[in-house]
């Protein structure tokens, strides 16, 4: 059976290190079928949700490479079950990744949800799309409303997925994800002080009618 994205990634120095720590036995034995090549709507509704991703590269002298991508929330966008793309905003224009997959397709995403502690995986293959290549693909992932400027955009052929367990990751919480939990606080105290001016109101009328 399969297990895609492990079927990648365990290579023959893979399987040692795991015989070397007496848990080759685990993958060996995996009886699932956990291809993972197609996208569903759990991946979807999670991609859609995230404003950043970490994407790991390779140099053609083997050097890997890690750059953050970010952009407003659901900017790497699904443009079917297999396919994935997204604006390449301009950055500190050294074009390392830029580089990279020139020379070799090959990536891997990592999605991150601190709050959540979950963790999305993906292996594809990567081509640089020019913006007026494809005007519908350049439409689908500008957001007029996010000024930066785009200089390429990315598109990423599923290879295969995987979803990461929880272990490990620091809940961490952006602003707006703290602004919403705490609103209702915010709410209530901003009650509680109309009350008490209303209150001040009333006992200073009172004083002055007696």
């Amino acid at each position: 059976m399969s297990y895609g994205f492990l079927d990648i990634a365990i290579t023959p120095s893979v399987r040692a290190a795991q015989k070397a720590m007496g848990i080759d036995h685990v993958w060996q034995d995996f009886k699932g079928d956990r291809e993972f090549d197609r996208l569903t709507e759990n991946e979807a509704a999670f991609i859609a949700d995230r404003d950043s991703f970490y994407m790991a590269t390779v140099s053609e002298t083997g050097w890997p490479y890690v750059q953050h991508r970010g952009g407003p929330r659901g900017f790497l966008k699904l443009v079917d079950d297999r396919t994935l793309a997204f604006a390449d905003y301009r950055g500190n224009r050294q074009y390392i990744s830029t580089g990279n997959v020139a020379a070799n397709d090959r990536v891997c995403l990592f999605l991150m949800d601190y709050a959540r502690r979950a963790r999305l995986k993906i292996y594809a293959h990567v081509e640089e799309v020019a913006l007026d290549a494809e005007p519908d693909l350049t439409i689908l992932v500008t957001d007029p409303n996010y000024r930066a400027r785009i200089e390429r955009i990315f598109r990423l052929r599923l290879e295969s997925f995987d979803w990461n367990c929880p272990q490990h990751i620091t809940p961490r919480f952006t602003d707006g994800e703290v602004n919403e939990a705490v609103r209702p606080l915010r709410d209530r105290l901003a009650q509680l002080e109309s009350e008490n001016a209303e209150l001040r109101v009333r006992l200073a009328t009172r004083g002055d009618n007696q």
